[in-house]
């Protein structure tokens, strides 16, 4: 049902090659850019969810919302700990280490951290059921 999810950037030069070597991890890569408008859009593919990272459009500085979060869902632990040691190498700030979430029973393994600009991310894995 999600597209796509937009997140206000401010700093392009130092954010877009956070995105490029944090999302590549887990195999995305640009989709689509306009470099004029200081648009660009990260995916694996044109049929999943996408990220955009962006000035806004008001013209106005870009602030990461209180109580939003991009989350990003993955195909095993693995890549939920790449993603996660991935952005702290990158200077992403730590918001939760990789691990199980109550009710460990669900399988619920996630990590959460923030981006260059502050936007919270988190990155999860759940095993499908009957797996």
């Amino acid at each position: 049902m999600i597209g796509y999810v937009t997140l206000g950037m401010n700093e392009p030069a130092r954010t877009l090659p956070f995105y490029d070597a944090l999302l590549a991890t887990i195999g995305a890569k640009r989709l689509m850019e306009w470099p004029e408008n200081d648009f660009t859009m990260w995916g694996t593919g044109w049929d999943q969810p996408g990220i955009v990272l962006t000035r806004p459009y008001d013209g106005g500085s870009a602030a990461p919302g209180n109580g939003s979060m991009v989350a990003i869902n993955v195909d095993s632990r693995d890549k939920v700990d790449a993603l996660h040691a991935k952005a702290m190498e990158l200077g992403g700030s730590d918001e939760g280490a990789p691990g199980l979430r109550e009710p460990e029973a669900m399988g619920f393994y996630a990590a959460y951290f923030r981006d260059l600009e502050g936007n919270k991310l988190a990155v999860f894995n759940v095993p499908m059921p009957g797996a």
